[in-house]
């Protein structure tokens, strides 16, 4: 993928990230009254806007790392290895930051 398409989808998936970024950090449980299978409800629904809103952080955190390569002119090398990240991970996944061999040992190590 050249640099110009992929710092366009990257622009494209902050930009739906920082909106839906603005919805999570809204209120979650709105003010009204509430009986006890509501409160409960509700604290599921405020924990699952949570865990949302952080993987939309880390996502956001990604595509930013990946714009900065882009600036740097090393966009679409793997940041521990060198190598070039194959061009399909590359459609699939713009903000990857690793071939798919150092991305599996990353995993692996979790």
């Amino acid at each position: 993928m050249d640099v110009t398409t992929a710092r366009e989808r990257l622009e494209e998936m902050l930009a739906e990230l920082d909106r839906s970024i603005g919805v999570l950090q809204g209120d979650p449980v709105a003010v009204r009254e509430h009986s006890a299978a509501d409160a409960g409800s509700d604290l599921t629904d405020a924990d699952r806007a949570q865990a949302m809103l952080t993987v939309a952080t880390t996502q956001r955190q990604a595509i930013m790392e990946a714009l900065k390569r882009i600036d740097e002119g090393v966009y679409g090398r793997c940041v521990d290895c060198g190598s070039p990240v194959p061009e399909g991970r590359l459609e699939a996944r713009p903000e990857a930051a690793r071939c798919v061999q150092c991305q599996g040992k990353r995993e692996r190590r979790r």
